[in-house]
């Protein structure tokens, strides 16, 4: 499992620890039932607070992507297929923040969609 933070990146490190907690969900790299690294061992490999992490693991677990118990640490949860699926406008609200984000950075709409397609083929690669 190899997470990275970028100090630079505008989001907080809590937050990019957990997406990229969630991308190795999507592209099946963490199954379900894995475990996942105790908070503090975490916290020192990545060179950040382990309050950090512990929120990172915690917003996982209200997403229902983990199961964290206390003293015995955090695993993949199943995936339930009974789980509410966001709705389509929350699902399009951080996507379209990102295209903005490419289309004010100059980008074409050629590039746009060789970046989006190389993203998703790395993403689905994994997944099953």
């Amino acid at each position: 499992m190899h997470i990275t933070v970028d100090e630079a990146d505008g989001r907080p490190i809590y937050r990019q620890i957990a997406d990229e907690l969630k991308a190795l969900i999507a592209r099946g790299e963490l199954a379900e039932g894995a475990p996942l690294p105790p908070v503090r061992q975490l916290a020192g490999d990545l060179g950040v607070n382990l309050n950090t992490v512990a929120i990172a693991y915690r917003e996982l677990q209200a997403e229902g992507l983990l199961n964290v118990r206390h003293g015995a640490g955090a695993t993949v949860a199943a995936r339930d297929a009974a789980r509410e699926r966001p709705s389509e406008e929350e699902l399009r609200k951080p996507l379209r923040a990102a295209l903005t984000g490419m289309v004010l950075a100059g980008l074409q709409r050629a590039e746009i969609m060789a970046l989006v397609g190389d993203e998703l083929r790395a993403l689905l690669k994994g997944a099953k």
